[in-house]
């Protein structure tokens, strides 16, 4: 039989029950502490955070890379939901053509343990070009990201509840809190009131149906589409022109999807990108949407998948239209 090594995962299968059930409420503890710590760094930095999201005139643009990624779309989510719209970037993704979203007038959430965070540092970049503030969340107001943020909202933990002091556990429950309130302040700020969150979660509750679908908001007039076989020459025209999506067809039936980010990648690999077919760049198990489905289901299908719009087909899988996310938001889908 062969040996374990020190990375196969271990189980003492005679360890008691309580030594068990005692780590899992040390957890609750430690996470608990964790929050209760941040009661002391509610200061002028939250206010001047809330004061900065609500004197903007765009979007809040949340970011962040693994367990942060996870956590910065749950806060762009409590924070759309509770009337500040918000939108989650990918910071990987916006390098690669996904950085469209964002605009002059919005200020970003960056969110990071370290503040060190490599793949930030290219959003970090752009961000300062483009003069849009930034709102950290992190666990070390002096780091890389804490110093060219404009406001700090300090996350630090003494430690993970994982045993390891490595798993992020504490450091994503207190960030998430921070987040939480943040949010529930702006709504208080913004006198966000129950008629309020009625009217963005028609019926009532969040557990009923919205009624705008995707055919209300989906460009139907000179869409973005090229034949397979068209050359990459074309395709750069339609993407330059048609906001960074082209839908590949065979007839009307979709068969592919090249986007800014594919091109970029072309370009990056390939001397001769022009001469090339779309057919060797393309998507081809492309995300699309039924004209019937709700708009909502189309933000979480972009947002899951980190893409920007959508092909709109029919039950025959032919070109109906195209739904962009920022016409979804500018629609109040989420």
């Amino acid at each position: 039989m062969k040996a374990a090594t020190d990375t196969q995962l271990k189980v003492d299968v005679n360890q008691p029950d309580a030594g068990l059930l005692e780590a899992a409420r040390r957890v609750i503890r430690m996470e608990a502490d964790a929050v209760s710590a941040l009661l002391d760094r509610i200061d002028e930095s939250m206010l001047e955070a809330i004061r900065l999201i609500a004197g903007a005139t765009g979007r809040v643009i949340v970011a962040g890379v693994g367990k942060s990624g996870i956590i910065g779309r749950k806060i762009a989510a409590t924070l759309t939901s509770t009337g500040t719209p918000a939108v989650f970037l990918h910071p990987v993704e916006g390098l690669h053509g996904d950085l469209g979203i964002v605009g002059r007038d919005d200020v970003a959430i960056l969110i990071s343990k370290s503040g060190e965070t490599e793949e930030l540092h290219g959003l970090l970049e752009y961000l300062a070009r483009l003069g849009v503030p930034i709102i950290a969340l992190t666990g070390r107001p002096r780091s890389a990201l804490g110093r060219a943020a404009r406001v700090v909202l300090d996350c630090s933990v003494s430690e993970e509840a994982c045993p390891h002091d490595l798993a992020p556990t504490t450091s994503t429950t207190a960030t998430l809190a921070m987040g939480d309130a943040l949010a529930v302040a702006l709504l208080q700020h913004r006198g966000f009131s129950r008629e309020d969150f009625a009217r963005i979660h028609p019926g009532g509750s969040l557990g009923r149906k919205l009624t705008l679908r995707v055919a209300d908001v989906m460009v139907t007039d000179d869409l973005p589409a090229l034949q397979s076989g068209a050359g990459m020459r074309e395709a750069v025209v339609l993407l330059a022109e048609k906001r960074g999506t082209v839908a590949v067809l065979t007839g009307r039936r979709v068969v592919g999807v090249v986007t800014a980010g594919d091109l970029t990648r072309l370009m990056e690999r390939e001397g001769n990108f022009l001469d090339v077919t779309v057919d060797a760049v393309m998507n081809r198990t492309p995300k699309t949407i039924q004209p019937d489905e709700l708009a909502a289901a189309a933000v979480f299908r972009m947002e899951t998948h980190g893409i920007m719009a959508l092909p709109v087909v029919d039950g025959e899988n032919s070109l109906v239209g195209i739904v962009h996310l920022h016409d979804l938001l500018r629609a109040n889908a989420v």
